[in-house]
């Protein structure tokens, strides 16, 4: 999988790069660990801006398949117990007429899919440049660069363990970073995520499980938080707080038909 994703990591290491240089360019002192620290916050403004056109084609996407719902719900009432193949050739041409109806065609997943590369790319480089490994045009010098700057004591190879056993403030500081990437995990998962979903017509089991999403991923950013370096840290941190952002925006402005945010949006 690494070796088939590798243009996308050169291409995020490439920019990684370049946002440092520009971070120098604004006057920050090169090598600093503010440097550094905006050059990490910039390559992840300019990835996930990248990607806006993709979410913005699967917020549509969603929209569709949404309002198609009713319709594709009834065809499969209406055929219920036919097994025929009369029955399900028919079924399956009902079916195809509602996805035209409303513009669902059969790439309408592939801009959700396509995100996925650029963001495990994006994650993989922080990764390897934490841990002091060379990617594409972040040569050994900048990896080095990286790797020493510091910020009260603090390098993005820092853990959580090891920070806490030399000074306790600077464990301090890395338990915030988790913690404030789990909060804004479960913020936008609990108050953004769920209220764009219609669950109604799923079983009670996928809507209990729908409910544990927000704590599981809080529960898992914070297990983690023990193992990975304070870049990896930073890197969500931001990461998610762009999250936060765009699907609050997305909550606002478009939520998902049928949805709760739909629904009091109408009656609000």
């Amino acid at each position: 999988m690494p070796d088939l994703l590798s243009p996308f990591t050169s291409t995020v290491a490439a920019a990684l790069a370049g946002t440092h240089s520009l971070a120098e360019a604004l006057g920050l002192p090169p090598g600093s660990a503010a440097a550094w620290l905006l050059a990490l916050a910039l390559l992840v403004v300019a990835v996930r801006g990248a990607l806006l056109p993709l979410v913005l084609r699967s917020v549509r996407t969603t929209h569709a398949r949404a309002r198609a719902t009713p319709q594709l719900t009834a065809l499969t009432r209406r055929y219920e117990g036919r097994r025929d193949l009369e029955s399900l050739q028919a079924l399956q041409r009902e079916r195809r007429d509602v996805h035209a109806e409303h513009g669902i065609s059969r790439w309408s997943l592939a801009p959700a899919l396509l995100q996925l590369p650029l963001v495990y790319a994006l994650y993989r480089v922080v990764s390897d440049l934490a841990a002091g490994h060379a990617v594409g045009l972040l040569d050994a010098g900048l990896v080095a660069s990286a790797g020493a700057a510091s910020v009260a004591g603090l390098t993005v190879t820092a853990r959580l363990g090891d920070a806490f056993a030399r000074d306790w403030r600077s464990g301090a500081v890395l338990l915030g970073l988790a913690l404030l990437a789990g909060a804004l995990s479960f913020a936008t998962s609990r108050w953004f995520t769920l209220p764009l979903t219609d669950l109604s017509a799923g079983p009670a089991l996928a809507a209990n499980v729908s409910a544990l999403m927000p704590w599981l991923g809080l529960v898992g950013i914070l297990a983690a938080a023990a193992f990975v370096p304070a870049g990896v840290l930073v890197y969500w941190v931001v990461n998610n707080a762009w999250t936060f952002a765009q699907q609050g925006l997305v909550r606002r402005l478009a939520p998902t038909p049928g949805s709760p945010a739909a629904i009091r949006r109408l009656g609000g």
